[in-house]
């Protein structure tokens, strides 16, 4: 799941390939293939025939930003922005009238060149500059005739994603209460010394647990407590520190008594219900929302399809199920900002609608198949409709990620 933090204890402890792009200055903004933002190399000027797309140098500074762009054409163009200022900056591509964005490259350091290649049609265009510790500055706008206009995407602002991620805060509160309540009963059939029912409890525990994905990062160290594998730990399952759902996972499929899966249910049940008590306290990061979203899937691609996390109970095939309401959750909140922004929404909502019946399919009763038991073409389709909504999900975290209007 979604933790951007590395660490030993989790496999899910890592940043994510879009978090990457974000740090190294390079936003990706796929809008039904009509607009691309693209970091690459080179310095070459003007256009041979079949040389591909013409390429102009335009400024970056708050004195003269948007400088050298004077001889607009539609179609695709790649602009060389080259920062003569002595600090960094982020640049936009905008319609100077809506602040519909085409196209954008952050972290662009003083004295460094990067390109930004877009498809423009008829209408106003005009760079922004956002200079790290300074106002943004618009450069001279610049009007291209013919074409056509291929869409724009509304800057989503740090305050926009302020309503959604509370409404999602006061969701998982009431997933955290399930948490409690299911990992409570797992304990029981444990203390009971009824190992069947312990591992018929322990499925819907866990499941409850993972459609929770976008709030990792809040839950801090209870993540690895809680669901946290044997990645890095020096006696691997063995470990004193391997806790959580998983070390339960591994003893109620391996064999191990009830006396021996006590303390560490009883160590579950603890983190589960510290989490929840706390959890009016903390506060997530608004801005993350949408990476978070993309995150869930890029995951369970990761990791669950690949049988990574599987400790004996064969359910990978659930728990990405259950990734998938977590961000199916993820989205309905996020939805009012996404329905103006991303021409995609529909074709998001119809892969997703898809990948829910078909991992529905692997479901007999309270049984799930094992991905080893699935056939070469289910493997295939599995793998490919996850993989299709990871990269409609990348768009997004592009689109929901809090760009500087001021």
């Amino acid at each position: 799941m979604p933790l951007p933090r590395l660490g030993t204890r989790s496999v899910r402890a890592r940043t994510s390939p879009v978090a990457v792009a974000v740090l190294a200055g390079v936003l990706v903004v796929a809008l039904g293939g009509a607009l691309l933002a693209v970091l690459a190399g080179g310095g070459r000027h003007g256009r041979a025939a079949g040389d591909g797309p013409r390429r102009i140098t335009v400024e970056v500074s708050p004195s003269r930003c948007g400088r050298g762009w004077a001889r607009p054409e539609p179609g695709v163009q790649t602009f060389d922005l080259h920062n003569t200022s002595n600090g960094a900056a982020e640049v936009y591509l905008e319609d100077p009238g809506t602040k519909e964005v085409f196209g954008e490259v952050e972290g662009i350091g003083p004295g460094t060149t990067r390109q930004l290649t877009v498809r423009l049609g008829t209408g106003t265009y005009a760079f922004a500059c956002v200079p790290d510790d300074a106002d943004a500055v618009t450069g001279p706008r610049v009007h291209v005739a013919g074409g056509r206009r291929g869409p724009g995407a509304r800057p989503v602002t740090g305050h926009d994603l302020i309503p959604p991620a509370l409404a999602y805060q006061r969701w998982v509160a009431g997933g955290l209460d399930d948490v409690v309540r299911l990992t409570t009963r797992l304990r029981s059939a444990i203390d009971d010394g009824d190992l069947a029912a312990a591992r018929a409890a322990w499925l819907p525990a866990h499941l409850r647990y993972e459609q929770l994905g976008a709030a990792y990062d809040a839950f801090g160290d209870a993540d690895a407590r809680i669901n946290g594998t044997d990645a890095g730990l020096p006696d691997g399952v063995r470990d004193k520190d391997f806790a959580g759902f998983h070390r339960i996972e591994y003893g109620l499929w391996h064999g191990e008594p009830a006396a021996r899966l006590r303390a560490p249910a009883a160590a579950l049940v603890k983190a589960a219900a510290g989490l929840r008590d706390g959890w009016a306290q903390t506060r997530m990061d608004p801005a993350q929302l949408g990476l978070r979203a993309h995150e869930i899937l890029e995951n369970t691609v990761q990791f669950e399809l690949t049988g990574r996390t599987d400790y004996g109970s064969g359910s990978n095939l659930a728990t990405a199920r259950a990734n998938l309401d977590g961000t199916r959750a993820v989205l309905s909140r996020l939805r009012p900002l996404l329905t103006a922004r991303y021409t995609g929404l529909t074709g998001l909502d119809r892969d997703l609608g898809g990948a829910r019946q078909l991992l529905d399919g692997f479901r007999h009763g309270a049984r799930w198949t094992p991905l080893g038991d699935l056939t070469r073409a289910e493997r295939e389709r599995t793998d490919a409709a996850l993989g299709q909504l990871v990269e409609r999900l990348a768009s997004v975290a592009t689109l929901c990620d809090p760009r500087r209007t001021a």
